[in-house]
């Protein structure tokens, strides 16, 4: 029998945790499939004396992931300690300069230091994997990387954060409002305690960049994509969206442009009928359209334990079957000195439907108003809908919601700005783009 693949694991929080439960447990079914055994030799965490519900008896103990990275007890060093810099990128330049292959599941690293570690490892000739970095059990990483090598993508779209998907599932499904549903899945553990990065997209674009970075042979650009969370959709939103034929997702969207690579984290209107329409609650999926093979939509848990401890493993044991000297696929799919830099388009130069929510004081000549300032601007509107008066202090309001055929954002932005100065509108306008989607 071939030698054992001796992992180091640093972090032993849930998934660090499950990747060392389900390698013991699975021990014999994983050594038939990759041909040798896969042993965890060493492993790295805060506190040495909690109960993690797996038996770490005999495996050595490193007092920091750095000294478990250097150790030449291992060949495979496992990062699940987290952060994107500090001890988190020390310790996998370590273990790439030790001569060990990495796996991390760490995007927020990955999206700030990935072609710099890419270089490394291509350099040393040794793998670096990191499947669990984006959509936790979704074997997107490795079907864009490698399946679809034929391919060239011109599109990839995705709800990449289950927070944020579970929060609008609820205020939907229940009829609740962002704070309460927010303050639910503080409690069910679903969200953190500052859940700034989940709800106002941070997560989704680091995950973005890194599957922008595979589809378009691009280096990985976190700072180069616009970004809006889902705070300010409330129930009225919800309501309308749905009135309407659709439902809001905070969705990742990149694609391919004329002038550059677009790259975009907003609430997105996605048809009912759609098949991402439908994912709910804390999954994830990813949507990609290529040349080749059409279009394709993964979906399944894009965190947990478990899920994101699967891609993990699966990681592992594509280094266990690999051949020794035999270069694997590179990192960002194609070789990372060949990524090109990254060339933005500008958001004002998006295309698209939109629906647009104004609460205007009910008088006469406010319809009047929109409709002119709109075709000024070669808005064309697929719909006006109404809704009754309200009584908002001395005057009445009412809602009014927009829904446009194709236009573009800076005609929007301009046309919205000269309905602002005329003074109609009681509060600022809700704007959300409107999304093809399969």
């Amino acid at each position: 029998m071939n030698e054992p693949l001796r992992i180091g694991i640093a972090g032993l929080g849930t998934v660090g945790a499950s990747v060392a439960r389900i390698l013991k447990s699975k021990s014999n079914s994983l050594t038939h499939r990759c041909g040798r055994p896969i042993e965890v030799t060493g492993v790295t965490a805060r506190d040495r004396t909690k109960d993690r519900g797996v038996d770490l008896a005999g495996i050595e103990w490193f007092d920091t992931p750095e000294a478990l990275a250097a150790s030449s007890d291992i060949d495979v060093f496992v990062e699940l300690v987290g952060g994107d810099s500090g001890a988190a990128l020390d310790s996998i330049r370590t273990a790439l300069r030790s001569g060990h292959h990495v796996v991390t599941a760490n995007k927020a690293l990955l999206a700030k230091h990935g072609v710099e570690l890419a270089l490394l490892a291509e350099e040393k000739g040794l793998i670096l994997n990191y499947e669990a970095a984006v959509a936790g059990g979704i074997p997107v990483i490795k079907t864009m990387r490698e399946s679809l090598a034929a391919n060239d993508v011109s599109r990839v779209y995705g709800i990449l954060n289950g927070t944020a998907n579970y929060i609008l599932t609820r205020m939907e499904r229940d009829e609740i409002s962002f704070e309460d549903c927010l303050a639910d899945a503080q409690r069910l553990g679903y969200a953190e305690a500052d859940p700034t990065f989940d709800v106002e997209g941070f997560d989704t674009a680091h995950k973005l960049a890194i599957l922008t970075s595979i589809a378009f042979g691009t280096r990985v650009a976190a700072d180069e994509i616009y970004v809006e969370g889902i705070s300010n959709i409330t129930l009225a939103d919800i309501h309308a969206a749905r009135e309407l034929g659709y439902r809001i997702k905070l969705l990742g969207v990149a694609l391919r442009t004329a002038t550059g690579i677009e790259q975009r984290v907003h609430p997105t209107m996605v048809p009912l009928g759609s098949m991402i329409g439908q994912v709910d609650s804390v999954t994830n999926a990813v949507g990609i359209e290529a040349d080749t093979v059409g279009s394709l939509l993964l979906s399944g848990p894009g965190a947990g334990g478990d899920a994101t401890a699967s891609a993990v493993i699966g990681d592992v044991a594509d280094i266990a079957k690999s051949l020794p000297g035999h270069q694997e696929a590179p990192v960002f799919g194609r070789p990372a000195k060949e990524l090109e830099p990254y060339q933005q388009a500008e958001i004002a130069a998006h295309a698209g439907g939109y629906f647009i929510r104004l609460t205007v004081h009910d008088r006469i000549g406010v319809f009047a108003s929109l409709a002119g300032h709109m075709a000024r601007n070669d808005i064309s509107l697929a719909s006006i809908v109404q809704h009754g008066g309200v009584k908002g202090g001395e005057d009445t309001q009412k809602t009014v919601v927009l829904v446009t055929h194709e236009t573009t954002e800076a005609d929007i932005r301009t046309a919205l700005e000269a309905v602002l100065a005329d003074g109609h509108l009681v509060s600022k306008p809700q704007v959300i783009r409107i999304e093809p989607a399969g």
